[in-house]
């Protein structure tokens, strides 16, 4: 699973990273990547060594803040955390969308050794006070707006608002000369959360530049790119956009919430070379009046997304509107990445999740670890740099077999490519037969009239259990029963056909932009 090192200097030099430069500030850059590694302590300051003048955020908050001024206030932070009797190895909760205050609070707890557990912003206050007891934090940095949720925790939970922050960062002093501790500060992202409370995945720190280079090698991001980052922070997907990004020394273009006129015209005002997203917000700007010239004044090369499928199809008509710039990345919290779909990938096969990338290992096995043929489906295992460690409230209870983690999902190879074929756990048997809902998902998806579906089986007297669609339909767009029922009896086995179909307005999704079946299965409580 190592890269060699003449891969990595290859790789870095054609994006741009072994770039000459002053000579004073590339030694203090390698410097800073020897002292501070390759978490985001060190990642922040080797780019503010390196290009302190350099733009690092461009944010609704303040505007335009360099490489060093970002050093300045996240070392500032590092201060106020030691003050309120912070110690390496506490549990610090960050509750915000994304705005450079909450990239600084994310690199001050690397930096002091505090552990950063991010909260994911969809969350009910019951729920996130269920997540901060289960991972022990003992004080909660939040956006303002967030006063109702935060208003659930206990006294004993200290809380710091992004307003008292932004003041206290103000007033106090910049340290002479921070330590490294011993051990740096883990940064812990919540998963999904989709079938319950979600769990704690602490992200291991990189040992090397061999995480970047994997997906460097794949995705052309260059270093100095202006990045525009709309996946959420707090998720794993944005998080690592900015640690690509802080890596490459790249400018990150951040909105607080996504919007997709926002988002669309900030391609072209703020001009960025790569784009970083989860699947249904290109969705809902495919969904916006077309602009046929602003294919020619957009500066892209670049739009990666992870997080969830595609409906089918819906990759050519992206490419189609914007340009073979789309590139998908295939993963987990647990296992980060498994394969990336490039724009080749997607024209040959809209479905696929492409291949694995440098360094990373894919294996799709049976139910008794062994290797499947080609074109049979197995459960997908995966290993790289960065597989995690186990949740930090239930330890490794993913499955592990020779080193690689299981994603959750099943899968299959067809030729050199990978498919993902749904959940390991989401698998219908109806009346004896086996049925996984991406298959019927996908295809319900082709229907014009069809804005999103998901496929759940419920319990059923007679068969064990039955399909049941949820669909929401195009604006303006009719369909009934029978035509959805229809569209699968002619393309699929009679079992696949869905018993029972719901329509409604719009699917619930959880703020990474996942559809939420726990609240679909409850049409059926």
């Amino acid at each position: 699973m190592s890269i060699s090192p003449l891969t990595a200097a290859k790789t870095m030099a054609k994006r741009g990273m072994l770039a000459p430069g002053p000579p004073t500030n590339q030694v203090k850059q390698l410097a800073a990547l020897k002292k501070w590694g390759f978490g985001l302590a060190g990642e922040l300051r080797q780019a503010a060594n390196r290009s302190p003048k350099a733009v690092a955020v461009i944010d609704e908050t303040r505007g335009a803040t360099t490489y060093a001024e970002l050093l300045a206030n996240s070392e500032r932070i590092c201060v106020i955390l030691t003050e309120l009797g912070f110690r390496p190895g506490d549990r610090v909760g960050l509750l915000a969308r994304n705005h450079v205050q909450a990239i600084e609070v994310m690199c001050a707890t690397s930096a002091i050794g505090i552990d950063l557990v991010l909260g994911n912003t969809g969350l009910s206050g019951p729920q996130f006070a269920e997540v901060c007891e289960q991972q022990g934090i003992k004080a909660l940095i939040h956006d303002d707006e967030f006063a109702e949720i935060v208003g659930h925790l206990p006294e004993s939970v200290a809380k710091v608002t992004e307003g008292e922050l932004a003041r206290r960062v103000e007033e106090a002093p910049r340290p002479d000369d921070l330590r490294v501790p011993a051990r740096g500060g883990r940064t812990i992202i919540l998963t999904s959360g989709t079938t319950g409370t979600p769990k704690g995945a602490a992200r291991k720190t990189p040992g090397g530049f061999g995480p970047l280079i994997s997906v460097i090698d794949r995705i052309p991001l260059h270093a100095g790119d202006r990045i525009l980052i709309s996946a959420p922070i707090f998720h794993t997907w944005g998080y690592a956009a900015m640690q690509l990004s802080m890596a490459l020394r790249a400018t990150i273009i951040l909105q607080r919430r996504f919007r997709p006129e926002a988002a669309r015209t900030a391609l072209e005002e703020q001009q960025p070379q790569a784009m970083f997203a989860i699947p249904v917000m290109l969705q809902r700007m495919m969904e916006l009046p077309e602009d046929p010239g602003a294919r020619v004044r957009r500066n892209l090369r670049v739009v990666a997304t992870s997080g969830s499928a595609y409906p089918s199809g819906f990759t050519t008509k992206f490419m189609d509107a914007y340009g073979d710039v789309l590139y998908n990345l295939y993963g987990s919290t647990e296992a980060s990445w498994v394969c990336i779909a490039t724009p080749e990938n997607m024209r040959r096969d809209s479905n696929t999740a492409g291949t694995p990338p440098l360094g990373t290992v894919v294996k799709i096995l049976d139910d008794d670890g062994r290797e499947v043929p080609a074109g049979q489906t197995g459960r997908i295992f995966a290993g790289n740099e960065l597989v995690f460690d186990g949740y930090t409230n239930e330890g490794k209870s993913k499955d592990f077999i020779n080193g690689l983690v299981s994603t959750g999902d099943v899968g299959h190879v067809a030729g050199d490519l990978y498919f993902v074929d749904g959940r390991d756990d989401d698998m219908i048997v109806s009346g004896g037969e086996n049925v996984y809902p991406n298959e019927v998902e996908s295809l319900l998806a082709e229907h014009p009239a069809v804005r999103e579906v998901s496929v759940i089986g419920v319990p059923d007297p007679d068969f064990g259990q039955r399909l049941v669609a949820f669909i929401a339909l195009v604006e303006g767009q009719c369909l009934d029963e029978d035509a959805v029922k229809e569209q699968v009896r002619t393309h699929r086995a009679r079992h696949c056909i869905p018993r029972e179909v719901v329509f409604m307005d719009e699917l619930p999704r959880n703020a990474t932009g996942k559809i939420l079946n726990r609240e679909l299965r409850k049409h059926f409580a």
